[in-house]
C-alpha cells in the first residue's frame, strides 16, 4: 500500500494548537461549552483539545465526554459481523450548552449525523459545532460541514486517510494511502 505523509508529529501538534486558539476565540472561558469526542477515534482529538485548552486558558476543568454512535448510524443493520459498541461517557448536562462535537476524519458525514442524533438523547444543546482534524471535503453523502478544520484533503474514492495517535500507534501522524483492492 503506497502511503503519503500529510502531517508529521510536529505539524500534528501545531494543527491541534491552532484549532484550540480558534475555539478560544469563539468560546472564551468555556463556562457554557462542553466537548464531546465521537468514538472510537474522535476521543483522542477531544482529549488533546481539552488538555491544551485547559493549559492555554488556565481553567482547571473543561467538560469533556465521549459518545458512541453505533446504534444511531443508518447502516448498522447492514453489517454481517457482530456489532460491538464503544462506551459513551457524558457525565454532564448538554441542555442549553454549546457543544463542540469532535472527530478525527470527516468523510461521508454519516458518523457526524449519527453523533448529532445520539447527542439529542442527552438534551437539547444551545448550539452544536463540529471540529475535525481532517476534512475529506469532496466525499459527503449528507450535507454536513465542519466549523473548525485542521487540514483539508482532497481525495478520491480509492484513497484512505489514516490518522495515527501516540496513544494507540505510538506516534502522531496523518497519511494518505491507496485502498487495497
Amino acid at each position: 500500500m503506497k502511503e503519503r505523509l500529510l502531517l508529521n508529529s510536529r505539524h500534528f501538534e501545531i494543527t491541534i494548537q491552532r484549532l484550540c486558539y480558534q475555539l478560544i476565540e469563539n468560546h472564551n472561558d468555556f463556562s457554557n461549552t462542553v466537548i464531546v469526542g465521537l468514538q472510537p477515534r474522535g476521543i483522542f482529538l477531544a482529549n488533546r483539545i481539552q488538555k491544551n485548552l485547559q493549559d492555554i486558558i488556565g481553567v482547571k476543568q473543561i467538560l469533556c465526554g465521549s459518545l458512541d454512535t453505533t446504534f444511531f448510524r443508518d447502516d448498522f443493520r447492514r453489517r454481517d459481523e457482530m456489532i460491538i459498541p464503544s462506551e459513551t461517557q457524558i457525565e454532564f448536562i448538554v441542555e442549553d450548552k454549546n457543544v463542540i462535537l469532535i472527530d478525527d476524519v470527516l468523510y461521508t458525514g454519516r458518523t457526524i449525523r449519527a453523533g448529532m442524533d445520539a447527542l439529542m438523547a442527552f438534551g437539547r444543546p444551545k448550539k452544536i459545532e463540529l471540529v475535525v482534524l481532517i476534512d475529506r471535503r469532496y466525499s459527503r453523502h449528507v450535507p454536513i460541514e465542519p466549523n473548525y478544520v485542521g487540514k483539508i484533503v482532497d481525495t478520491i474514492a480509492s484513497e484512505k486517510v489514516i490518522v495515527e495517535w501516540k496513544e494507540t500507534e505510538g506516534a502522531d501522524k496523518v497519511m494518505l494511502a491507496e485502498r487495497e483492492k
